[in-house]
C-alpha cells in the first residue's frame, strides 16, 4: 500500500508540499531542524490517526494557522485511495476517504498502514510497561482497525471506574458497591478480548524476534518474548472482584490489561536490566520488524517503513543488516546531513526551511 502522492499545507514547520512518491527507498536529507521528520510525520498521522512523536493536534499546525491539511493519494491494489485530513486547533479534526466525510478515526484506519523504526524506540526495551503495551495494541488497531475501539472503550472505562474509586473515599458503600459492578462487568468484558488479542499476537511476535536478533548478528544469546499477566489465565472478572477491597483502599483499579506487560528476555535473563546498550537496540528494531512482518502477513501487503533518524544511532554494520531484512516496499528514510556510508537510496529528498529545494536519484 505504498504512498503515491502527498500533500501538506501547514503542517509544523510544512507551508505548502505537493509531492508524487514511487516505490522502493526514498531518503529526506537536511540539516537539523528543517522538516525532514515533520514529512514523515505527516504521512504516519494520516495512517494512525496520531502524532509517533507523541504531540497533541495544537503542535502540530503550523504557528499562525488555524488548520493543517494532509492528502495522500495510496496504492490499494492498483486502486487508488484518497485520503483527507484537516487538524483544527480548535474543535474537532475533520476525516475524508474517497472524499465521503468520515466522523470516527476507525473508519480513516487501515487504508493505509505504516511501520515507524524512530530514534526512542529504545524506550520499548529500557523503558516502563506502558510504552510496550502500547507498541502491542498500535500493532492490533494496524492489524484490525476495530481493535482502535477495543483500546478506545478499555481506556473510557478505566477513567470512570476510577473516578468512582476515588470518590468512595476508602469506603465500598451500598451504592458504591452497585456502582462498581456495572463498571466491573464491562471492564471483564473489554479486559478479557483485549488480553488474549494481546497474548495471541506475542505468540506470533516470538519467533519473528527471535529470527530478526539472529540475522542482526546478536544471536549469541536467544531472545524469548512473553505477555506477563496476573489475571488472564482465570478471567478478569474473577480478579476484579478479589482485588475490589485493595482497590476501594488505593482508589485505583490495580488488576488489568493496563497493568499487564511485554516480557523481553536474553538468556532468561530480563533484557531491560541484562542486556547492553547494543542488544538492547537490536531488541528494538527486531520487535518494529518482527511486527512488520507480521502486518505484511495478515494484510496481504506490505505496509509502507518509515526510518527516523535511525541510523544515527546504530553502528555501520547493524545499519546495514538492518537494511538487508527490509522488504522491496516504500521505505522513506530521513537522516540529518547525508545517509552513512553503505545505505543507498532510489531517490534523495533534500529539505530546507520546510520546503524540498532538490529532488535527485542516488548519486546524481
Amino acid at each position: 500500500m505504498p504512498v503515491r502522492r502527498l500533500s501538506v499545507v501547514d503542517f509544523r514547520n510544512l507551508v505548502d508540499i505537493d509531492l508524487e512518491l514511487g516505490d522502493g527507498r526514498i531518503a529526506v536529507v537536511g540539516d537539523n531542524g528543517q522538516g525532514k521528520t515533520n514529512l514523515v510525520e505527516a504521512i504516519a498521522w494520516v495512517a494512525t490517526g496520531s502524532s509517533f512523536r507523541g504531540a497533541p493536534t495544537e503542535a502540530l499546525v503550523r504557528a499562525g494557522a488555524t488548520s493543517a491539511v494532509l492528502r495522500i493519494e495510496v496504492d490499494n491494489g492498483g486502486r487508488t485511495t484518497l485520503l483527507d485530513v484537516e487538524l483544527v486547533v480548535s474543535g474537532r479534526n475533520r476525516m475524508q476517504v474517497n472524499r465521503n466525510r468520515v466522523n470516527r478515526l476507525r473508519d480513516l484506519l487501515g487504508h493505509l498502514v505504516v511501520t515507524v523504526f524512530g530514534p526512542d524506540d529504545l524506550d520499548l526495551v529500557k523503558g516502563g510497561p506502558s510504552g510496550r503495551r502500547r507498541y502491542l495494541d498500535d500493532l492490533l488497531v494496524a492489524w484490525h482497525p476495530r481493535n482502535h475501539g477495543l483500546v478506545s472503550d478499555l481506556e473510557r472505562i478505566l477513567r470512570q471506574r476510577n473516578a468512582l474509586l476515588r470518590q468512595a473515599g476508602g469506603r465500598a458503600s451500598p451504592e458504591i458497591t452497585s456502582t462498581l459492578d456495572v463498571w466491573d462487568d464491562k471492564l471483564a468484558g473489554v479486559g478479557d478480548e483485549l488480553g488474549l488479542a494481546r497474548r495471541d499476537l506475542v505468540a506470533l511476535l516470538r519467533p519473528e524476534v527471535a529470527g530478526v536478533i539472529d540475522a542482526l548478528g546478536d544471536g549469541a544469546r536467544a531472545a524469548t518474548l512473553d505477555y506477563a499477566s496476573s489475571w488472564l489465565d482465570g478471567g478478569l472478572g474473577p480478579a476484579l472482584t478479589a482485588a475490589r477491597r485493595d482497590d476501594i483502599r488505593r482508589g485505583v483499579s490495580t488488576v488489568g490489561p493496563h497493568r499487564d506487560d511485554l516480557l523481553i528476555v536474553l538468556d532468561g535473563l530480563p533484557s531491560r536490566t541484562h542486556a547492553s546498550q547494543g542488544e538492547q537496540r537490536s531488541l528494538a528494531l527486531a520487535l518494529r520488524l518482527g511486527g512488520h512482518r507480521i502486518l505484511g502477513e495478515r494484510l496481504g501487503t506490505e505496509p509502507v517503513i518509515i526510518l527516523d533518524d535511525v541510523f544515527s544511532e546504530l553502528d555501520l554494520g547493524r545499519a546495514g543488516r538492518l537494511i538487508d531484512l527490509l522488504p522491496s516496499t516504500q521505505v522513506l528514510i530521513t537522516a540529518a546531513g547525508t545517509l552513512p556510508v553503505g545505505i543507498d537510496a532510489d531517490r534523495v529528498l533534500h529539505m530546507d526551511a520546510g520546503k524540498v529545494v532538490a529532488d535527485s536519484g542516488a548519486g546524481e
